[in-house]
C-alpha cells in the first residue's frame, strides 16, 4: 500500500452481492479525499463476487480478505483488526459513497476532537440506483433523547475509541447499528452532516426487510446493555378488562387458539423480565373467577367497581383504584405497563423493550409505535393536501409514527395520569406488523386466527 498509516480506514463488506460490489468499490477509489486505505472482506459468497473482487487486489490502495461466511458483526471486528487508519468506516457492497463522502465525513472529526462518530444524511436508492428519496436525520446538536442511531454502514469512528469498546459483539449475527451506538453513546460524542453522502440500496435481500429479526436482535441488544449496567426497572403489569359486565361485547374471554384472548397479555406480562407483579382489574366475577383458577397466586385479580368501567371513564380511574388496593409490601416499583387485550401478539419481548427503552434513554412514558409510511393529508376546506409536498425529500422530524400495540409504559412519578402530559420525554418501541395487530373488528380477528393457526 502506498501509505502504511492512512487517515481513514474503509472495509467493504460483501456477500453475495456481485452485481454491485464493482460500484461500491469504484465509490471508494473516485473520492476526492485520497488517504485511504480500502480492505475488501467477502464473507464466503457464493457468486460471481470473487472475479470481480480480485483483480482489485493488484491496487496499493486496496487490501482482499476472502473467508467463510461469518456473519456481520465478526466480519465488521476482521476489519477492525485489518485497518489502520486514524478512523474507520463501513460501506456494504449493495451501498455506495458519494465522492466528497470521506473528504467531509473525516474533516468533521479533524476540527472536533471531543467527537468521536459522525453520519451523514443519505439517498434511498432501488436496485438499479434511481434516487427515490433523499434522508434527511436530525440535528443532532439539538437532539436530547439519542433513540435514533446513525445507520450501521457509512459511519465514521475514531479507530481507536472504536477498539476501546472491544469493537462489535460477535454474539449478534445481525444489527442495524444499535449495539455500537448504545455502548458510544455513554461515553463519547458523537454529531452528523446535514448532506447525503450515501447511497442505500433498498431491495428484497437487505437485512431491514427481515423485520422480525431486526427486532428481535434489536430487543436482545437493548437487554443485555441494561443487564450490564445491573440497573433493571421494576415494573407492575396493569390489565383492565371491563367484561361483560360493563361491556357486552367484550372479548376478554373469547378463545384464540382454544386461549382466551385475555391469557395471551397475562402470560406475555407473566414472561417479561421486568414485570414483578401481574394485576388484573375487572369488575366482570367471571374475569375475576378465571384468573383465581388458571393463575393462582401469579396474578392478582382485583375487583373495580363498575362505575369505574364505564366505557366513558377514564383508564386514569381504574389505575387509581388499582393502586389503592394494592398491598403495602407491592408497592415498591419504578414504572406501570398496561396492557389491553385486543392485542393478542404483543409479547413479552416488547414489554421488556419498553422498560428497557425507559431505562437507557430516561423516558418518562414509552409507547408502541408503527412507522407510518403512507401519504399523509390534510383538508384545508378545498380539498385535501399532502402534508409532504417534496416526495423525494424525507425529514426524519417529520416522520409520522401510530401508536399500536395497545401497551404504554409509564415511570411511577406519572403513573396516575395515563395521558400524556407537556414535558414528558416520550421514548417509542416499534413493534412488528403481527405485534401490532388489534382485534377491532371480525376481519382482524379472522387474521389473528390465521397467525395463530401457523404455531400448531
Amino acid at each position: 500500500m502506498s501509505n502504511l498509516f492512512p487517515l481513514i480506514s474503509v472495509y467493504l463488506v460483501n456477500y453475495n452481492y456481485g452485481r454491485f460490489v464493482e460500484q461500491a468499490i469504484e465509490s471508494v477509489l473516485q473520492q476526492t479525499f485520497q488517504d485511504f486505505e480500502l480492505i475488501i472482506i467477502d464473507d464466503g459468497s457464493s457468486d460471481n463476487s470473487r472475479e470481480i473482487i480480485e483483480p482489485y487486489a493488484r491496487n496499493e490502495k486496496i487490501m482482499t480478505i476472502f473467508q467463510e461466511n461469518k456473519g456481520l458483526n465478526a466480519t465488521n471486528n476482521i476489519g477492525l483488526r485489518a485497518a489502520t487508519g486514524k478512523y474507520i468506516m463501513r460501506l456494504d457492497a449493495d451501498d455506495y459513497l458519494d465522492a466528497h463522502a470521506l473528504e467531509l465525513l473525516s474533516g468533521v472529526l479533524e476540527k472536533n476532537e471531543d467527537v468521536g462518530l459522525v453520519f451523514p444524511d443519505y439517498y434511498m436508492v432501488d436496485i438499479d440506483g434511481q434516487v427515490l428519496e433523499v434522508i434527511q436525520r436530525h440535528n443532532f446538536d439539538e437532539v436530547t433523547m439519542m433513540d435514533q442511531p446513525a445507520h450501521g454502514a457509512c459511519t465514521m469512528i475514531r479507530r481507536e475509541l472504536l477498539e476501546s469498546m472491544e469493537g462489535y459483539d460477535e454474539s449478534f449475527r445481525c444489527q442495524d447499528g444499535w449495539d455500537l451506538w448504545l455502548r458510544f453513546i455513554q461515553h463519547h460524542q458523537v454529531k452528523n452532516v446535514s448532506l447525503p453522502l450515501f447511497y442505500y440500496r433498498q431491495h428484497g435481500n437487505n437485512l431491514t426487510a427481515n423485520e422480525e429479526r431486526l427486532l428481535s436482535t434489536r430487543s436482545e441488544i437493548m437487554r443485555k446493555v441494561v443487564q450490564s449496567k445491573n440497573e433493571q426497572l421494576k415494573c407492575i403489569a396493569v390489565i383492565p378488562v371491563r367484561g361483560k359486565t360493563a361491556d357486552p361485547h367484550s372479548l376478554a374471554l373469547r378463545e384464540l387458539n382454544e386461549k382466551p384472548i385475555l391469557d395471551w397479555s397475562i402470560e406475555a406480562a407473566l414472561n417479561a423480565d421486568c414485570v414483578t407483579d401481574v394485576v388484573v382489574t375487572s369488575p366482570d366475577e367471571k374475569i375475576l373467577e378465571h384468573i383465581k383458577n388458571t393463575y393462582g397466586d401469579k396474578v392478582m385479580p382485583i375487583a373495580r367497581d363498575w362505575k369505574f368501567a364505564l366505557p366513558n371513564t377514564s383508564i386514569d380511574d381504574a389505575v387509581t383504584d388499582v393502586f389503592n388496593q394494592l398491598p403495602e409490601d407491592r408497592r415498591n416499583f419504578d414504572a406501570v405497563t398496561i396492557l389491553f387485550v385486543e392485542s393478542p401478539f404483543r409479547s413479552s419481548k416488547y414489554i421488556d423493550m419498553a422498560a428497557d427503552v425507559m431505562q437507557l434513554f430516561s423516558a418518562d412514558r414509552v409507547i408502541g409505535v408503527r412507522p407510518e409510511n403512507s401519504n399523509m393529508y390534510q383538508h384545508d376546506g378545498s380539498g385535501m393536501l399532502p402534508l409532504k409536498h417534496d416526495k423525494r425529500l424525507r425529514y426524519e422530524r417529520d416522520e409520522m409514527f401510530r401508536e399500536v400495540g395497545n401497551m404504554v409504559l409509564v415511570r411511577r412519578r406519572h403513573f396516575l395520569r395515563t395521558a400524556m402530559e407537556p414535558g414528558e420525554r416520550v421514548g417509542h418501541v416499534v413493534l412488528s406488523k403481527k405485534a401490532a395487530l388489534s382485534l377491532d373488528s371480525q376481519w382482524e380477528w379472522d387474521i389473528a386466527e390465521l397467525m395463530s393457526a401457523e404455531k400448531k
